[in-house]
């Protein structure tokens, strides 16, 4: 979405202000999305459900498929309140919602669940314009531009679920038309060349996000260009510099503009009608109505994930603290107070509360992470290093007979050997590239995987998989380290290689991606 509104930075993240208890919470599970939310039980199945439908909108038209996650590795939605919490969960008063990537924890906060008629609630729109990113990112490895990226995102977002289960989607980005008539223009030719939007780009808001929309919505349902998007692809694909290849697909791009605000002005766009037998909302929602002490921390639970620093790990346990005292036998409780014991830097406490809600519930997957996180970070610190990032991966080999496709285990397997100055094994090797492909929208973890590749000498491989990295219009430093490495192997001869030195010299752009839009 439109970067004032959607780009987060964790260091201005308000917590000063306590999100308001509420009285009964639910857990919605389906194939692809949990949500938590203390709605009606029937509007938060219609939720689940619509979202479900969504899913398979767009694996139908896009003709791509992705395979069912991992439970871990689904998106997590909060439904938090109203735009007050949400400006006080954000720390910015136009957020409408906002979602963070993350391998085995990609997290999506909403406010109140809209499951109005006709156009969706803007808070809605933000949701399915972030799983559209999502999608389209575990879909395919194909580097998009950033306007098709964000074009293809609005695209699907403008949808309107209709009550016999059928889908409208394509319909006219309404909440994009007041940027298309008022913000600055912004050319298609800009579009395509990203240097030339850079050098036009002035101070104030442009239609950058409307006009991707526009020129996404003309490609799909013009007549007259049939075939030019993928002819466009198949340019990127082999090589072609961004400009030289709209205009071997489009032609001349003056006319293109010209057909684009003829195309707005008239104010009649197609959309795709998708019956309910074309759709499927893939295994029944289960609901789990949270007992009294899960009800009672969620409001905290939402506050640490979406992030804390240690200033606001510490001020967040003592509240978790007094209902882990009021609620000590709840598995839920204590699985969030292990991860608010290792937020504020408490390793043994943190530990402790796993184990207990481990004891409880041996189901509970986060109380396995937070314990692993925490003998993570004591191994660091141990004379015996090897003995301890042993005994660190305990939990998650537990956790990996648990959920065998949780990427965590695969990750830290690796990181086991690497963060003790060990040369990984094989297989370890082997865990991490696979972690990579459960997570593709994890963007430090496609960045960490590539360098590896790079030093066992796969640069074509790591080409592969750091392109969609650098061309990701909101990976941050990711995005520009991944674009560092590439220009790197642009250097390279054939039958050449890179040296860990010549890695080290370019790496000075921070690896993290950005909390989510």
């Amino acid at each position: 979405m439109m970067t004032a509104f959607f780009r987060i930075l964790a260091a201005t993240l308000a917590l000063l202000v306590s999100l308001p208890a509420r009285a009964e919470w639910y857990e919605a599970s389906s194939d692809h999305f949990v949500i938590y939310a203390d709605d009606k039980e029937a509007d938060i199945r219609k939720f689940a459900e619509n979202l479900e439908r969504y899913h398979s909108a767009m694996a139908f038209l896009t003709g791509q498929k992705i395979e069912k996650p991992s439970p871990s590795n689904r998106v997590t939605i909060f439904v938090v309140g109203d735009q007050r919490d949400m400006r006080e969960l954000s720390g910015s008063r136009s957020v409408g919602g906002f979602y963070i990537p993350r391998a085995g924890g990609s997290r999506a906060f909403v406010q109140e669940i809209r499951n109005q008629k006709g156009y969706p609630h803007f808070s809605t729109i933000v949701m399915l314009h972030e799983y559209a990113h999502h999608f389209l990112i575990s879909s395919s490895r194909f580097p998009m531009p950033r306007w098709w990226n964000e074009g293809a995102a609005e695209f699907f977002a403008a949808a309107t679920f209709n009550l016999d289960g059928s889908l409208l989607i394509g319909r006219a980005a309404q909440h994009r038309g007041g940027e298309l008539v008022f913000a600055d223009p912004v050319h298609v030719r800009e579009l395509l060349d990203p240097e030339l939007y850079e050098k036009q780009k002035g101070k104030r808001f442009d239609a950058f996000y409307g006009k991707s929309w526009l020129l996404y919505h003309y490609l799909t349902f013009s007549k007259e260009r049939v075939g030019q998007m993928g002819q466009y692809q198949r340019n990127l694909f082999n090589g072609m510099a961004p400009l030289p290849a709209g205009e071997a697909a489009f032609g001349d791009l003056d006319v293109l503009e010209r057909e684009l605000a003829a195309y707005l002005r008239g104010g009649r766009f197609m959309t795709f009608v998708l019956p309910p037998e074309k759709l499927s909302v893939g295994n029944p929602v289960v609901l789990r109505k949270l007992p009294p002490g899960e009800a009672a921390i969620m409001p905290l639970v939402i506050r640490s994930q979406r992030g804390v620093d240690a200033e606001e790990a510490a001020k967040l346990l003592p509240d978790v603290r007094a209902i882990a005292a009021k609620y000590p036998d709840d598995a839920g409780v204590l699985a969030a107070l292990a991860e608010a014991e290792y937020d504020a830097g408490n390793n043994a406490e943190a530990i402790a509360a796993a184990d207990r809600a481990i004891a409880a519930d041996p189901s509970r997957t986060n109380a396995y992470v937070q314990k692993g996180y925490a003998l993570f970070r004591l191994a660091g610190d141990a004379d015996d290093r090897a003995a301890a990032y042993e005994a660190a991966m305990k939990p998650f080999e537990a956790l990996n007979a648990i959920e065998n496709d949780h990427p965590l285990p695969l990750i830290y397997y690796y990181r086991s050997f690497a963060e003790r100055g060990a040369t990984p094994p094989e297989s370890a090797r082997a865990a991490l590239e696979h972690a990579s492909r459960l997570a593709p929208f994890d963007q430090g973890l496609q960045l960490n995987t590539g360098m590896m590749l790079i030093k066992e000498g796969k640069l074509e491989i790591a080409r592969d998989l750091l392109s969609p990295v650098a061309a990701n219009p909101h990976g941050g430093g990711a995005a520009g380290r991944a674009k560092q490495i590439l220009a790197l192997l642009d250097k390279v001869p054939p039958g050449g290689a890179i040296t860990i030195e010549d890695l080290a010299d370019e790496d000075d752009t921070p690896a993290e991606p950005e909390a989510g839009e």
